[in-house]
């Protein structure tokens, strides 16, 4: 099996923590040079210093804000042509039900996920078609095969983001570009810790009750690792996965009752 991504440049976005941040590292691990973008400069140059470089890596930072498109696109424009791999990741809206989310929540939220990726993609795929390479990733969520109570905001933009990369994987998969979708379960990171203390306040009960309830809804019985959704992630990446290409991956512990 060709795992190998030596020689293959890298974009890996939101690349501070959680999922981001172990998905650069394996993909390091496996040979790829990567440029991380996130907004926090002083993280990023730390995530830098983890990074592998024992097979020759150059490894690179983009400080850059989600929250404003026009900034991206202006400083995605001092990156080279030649990426082989685009890791989009972005934090999912706030939660709350859809009938009390305004409507600026939504046009946030879907510039912040659909219209950035598609700034990333117009970066990057022409590079891709050149070398007949490209694996696009988008992480997302298992509310893309069934929504969660609770995150009216994320269900509506995740299923979007889902439908445009299916699209996407149509047009470019004659040129040697998979796009994939990656869907995160219960994950030990920020955004679960967040989601658990808002429903904790919400039912008025403790954070651990809350926890052990996921968890039980879970077959696996436990919550996720970053550095677990990262693997899959990174295989997506890989030569080995040339023939998957515009599906929507589950890595959950089972969770998700849908196909």
């Amino acid at each position: 099996m060709n795992l190998d991504l030596k020689n293959k440049n890298a974009i890996v976005c939101g690349s501070t923590q959680g999922i981001g941040q172990a998905t650069a590292v394996e993909l390091a691990n496996l040979g790829a040079n990567i440029t991380l973008i996130a907004r926090n400069e002083s993280k990023l140059k730390e995530v830098m210093t983890t990074l592998d470089t024992s097979q020759g890596q150059q490894h690179s930072f983009l400080v850059v804000d989600f929250s404003d498109s026009k900034i991206l696109k202006d400083k995605i424009e001092t990156l080279t042509d030649d990426y082989h791999i685009l890791i989009n990741n972005t934090g999912g809206p706030a939660g709350g039900p859809i009938t009390d989310a305004n409507t600026e929540s939504f046009e946030d939220a879907f510039q912040m996920h659909l219209i950035n990726n598609q700034i990333l993609v117009q970066k990057v795929f022409e590079g891709m078609k050149k070398e007949c390479y490209g694996r696009i990733i988008n992480i997302l969520s298992t509310s893309v095969k069934a929504p969660i109570t609770g995150l009216g905001v994320s269900n509506t933009i995740r299923a979007a983001v889902a439908n445009w990369a299916k699209t996407l994987a149509s047009e470019l998969g004659s040129h040697g570009i998979t796009v994939n979708n990656v869907l995160p379960g219960f994950t030990n990171t920020n955004r679960l810790e967040s989601i658990i203390s808002n429903k904790a306040n919400k039912l008025n009960k403790s954070e651990a009750e809350i926890a052990d309830l996921m968890k039980a809804s879970v077959p696996a019985n436990r919550f996720g690792e970053a550095s677990e959704v990262a693997n899959a992630i990174a295989f997506l990446c890989t030569p080995a996965a040339s023939y998957i290409n515009g599906v929507n991956i589950p890595v959950d512990g089972g969770r998700t009752q849908s196909l």
